[in-house]
């Protein structure tokens, strides 16, 4: 059992890059299980930021090997874009692994989740756009595309390719329902035109994932399979229909790479000392009226400064789309419940360094739903909408954390508020972030 599955407890942008990155000379291999270029990570490495999207964490070291499972959705112009840059920079990619059965997001992807997401008639969600959720829809309909299917032949007298009749397929429907936005039609020509430029470069990359991740898994090498997006967006375990389009839950890392459960060692939950989340849907700890939305009928108000404190020093901008991050107290229920869904047996607490300067600091323990108290996630995640925030308040500190590297040498109001996470939650802290920079680290427990 050499399997690590590394997930975010909460909304994503939890800090995983960096996590992943720590325990990057400790594993052989990284993969990304779910999503595609809708997440971020920011990497830190001697004062030079890494922005990654669709390529896991660990391509940034050259002993692993980096792999896209199938679980995975990709658009091959960005893969290749942050391919480039990273080589520009210097970055061997040379090691990466691209699973044949995961599927591509083409033009005309992009374009429904444009129309989607505009539709007067319907709620926002907050998607970035990126064509992530059709191009699911088209997998779970049966109807979208494999990788292999690009390099794959007909069997049949067709002179068309495989890739050529199920892009025209797909259009035969989706052309009709841009019609009804208004949209101009997309031909064959224009999704072709797109992909076949890359295809070259991707078909040495192509492999059978699954089989690569399990001889390795037999051999006794370690493998770190690492989550997009956060358990809170996950589209059966989330804040539904204000989630992702896939499983980023720890179930997920086991069907969106191919292993059994049986190879899982440790199952690693990223948290934030505080809380964030982009896009629309609920957020009972946001810190009102940051955003200049009301506040809730008998919901506590806090300074918005606090917010703003938080944004401007966390730097709480999306990677991939670059928006401003909305702002929360630590929530112990999500992070409670978190636990519980995926089986966390620790935790990488990020950006306790962010909380310095703070008079108090709040975490939420209780939940206040139509005059009913919760001490935990409502089953019904439709009064999870309703539910208003009970805080346990905690003396903030002052004083400079980056340089402490044991739990002794933080502050003591500091020391108390990561001892009281740790036991609401009921999951060890395992690793504390007090700074951006790869060493500014404090390690109480080994998981690798």
């Amino acid at each position: 059992m050499s399997g690590i599955i590394l997930l975010g407890m909460q909304w994503g942008d939890e800090g995983k890059g960096k996590a992943t990155d720590l325990l990057g000379n400790k594993v052989d291999c990284v993969v990304k299980f779910n999503g595609g270029n809708n997440a971020g990570h920011t990497v830190v490495i001697k004062d030079k930021h890494y922005a990654l999207h669709l390529l896991p964490s660990g391509i940034l070291n050259p002993k692993i090997t980096p792999v896209i499972a199938n679980g995975a959705v990709i658009d091959i112009k960005v893969l290749f874009d942050e391919l480039d840059q990273l080589k520009k920079r210097g970055i061997d990619t040379s090691k990466l692994l691209v699973s044949g059965n995961a599927h591509i997001i083409t033009k005309y992807h992009r374009q429904m989740d444009l129309a989607l997401e505009n539709d007067p008639a319907k709620k926002k969600i907050g998607t970035t756009q990126r064509g992530i959720g059709p191009a699911y829809a088209d997998k779970i309909s049966r109807s979208g595309i494999r990788v292999y299917d690009l390099f794959s032949k007909n069997t049949d007298t067709s002179q068309n390719s495989i890739l050529q009749e199920k892009i025209a397929s797909s259009l035969a429907s989706k052309n009709k329902i841009f019609a009804n936005y208004g949209q101009k039609p997309i031909t064959s020509a224009e999704v072709l035109q797109e992909i076949e430029p890359y295809l070259d470069r991707l078909r040495p990359m192509v492999t059978d994932t699954s089989k690569f991740l399990n001889t390795a898994l037999n051999s006794g090498k370690k493998v770190l399979f690492e989550g997009g997006q956060g358990t809170c967006l996950d589209i059966d375990f989330g804040t539904y229909p204000y989630v992702t389009s896939s499983n980023c839950t720890a179930g997920g890392a086991l069907t969106g790479a191919g292993i059994p459960p049986t190879k899982i060692s440790h199952i690693v939950g990223i948290l934030k000392a505080y809380t964030t989340r982009v896009g629309e849907g609920p957020f009972p700890t946001e810190l009102y009226p940051f955003y200049n939305q009301p506040a809730k009928s008998d919901q506590t108000v806090d300074d918005p400064s606090i917010g703003k404190f938080l944004l401007e020093k966390g730097h709480e901008y999306g990677v991939t789309t670059g928006r401003a991050r909305r702002i929360g107290w630590a929530d112990g229920l999500v992070a409670k419940y978190s636990a519980m869904i995926n089986g966390i047996t620790d935790i990488v607490l990020t950006k306790l360094d962010v909380l310095t300067g703070l008079d108090t600091i709040k975490i939420c323990t209780a939940y206040k739903i139509d005059g009913k108290i919760y001490q935990t996630m409502p089953a019904n995640i439709n009064d999870f909408f309703n539910a208003k925030p009970i805080y346990s308040e905690f003396a903030g500190w002052k004083e400079n954390i980056k340089n402490a590297r044991k739990l002794a040498d933080l502050p003591y109001n500091a020391q108390k508020y990561v001892k009281f996470l740790e036991k609401f939650i009921g999951a060890r802290i395992s690793l504390v972030g007090v700074g951006p920079q790869r060493d500014e680290i404090i390690k109480l427990h080994n998981f690798v």
